[in-house]
């Protein structure tokens, strides 16, 4: 009888558990979702082992002529290098100490 007219308590809102159950459901699929899918399939492993780990760099060159062969090496180790220098530049701008 202490409270003021037109304030109900948390017991007597019928919407207030439809609010919490639906928080609660949504705080349990957004943990669902949110946890990494572990496979329990060797199969794909394998597939992957197959496709990344037994490929060798000369691979499907059997058709090209020597001299471009040597020029797609050439360019991939000039890019390769061209891309480290340019993240060392960043890596050093971004985190260089403040004298």
């Amino acid at each position: 009888m202490g409270q003021p007219v037109g304030q109900r308590t948390y017991a007597e809102d019928p919407i207030y558990f439809m609010r919490v159950y639906l928080f609660v459901m949504m705080l349990g699929m957004a943990y669902t979702l949110s946890r990494p899918i572990s496979s329990g399939d060797a199969e794909e492993v394998k597939l992957l082992l197959y496709t990344i780990g037994n490929r060798s760099t000369k691979q499907g060159w059997g058709n090209l002529p020597s001299w471009q062969k040597e020029a797609s090496e050439k360019a991939v180790e000039k890019y390769a290098a061209t891309q480290e220098k340019k993240w060392r530049r960043w890596n050093e701008a971004m985190f260089e100490r403040s004298n």
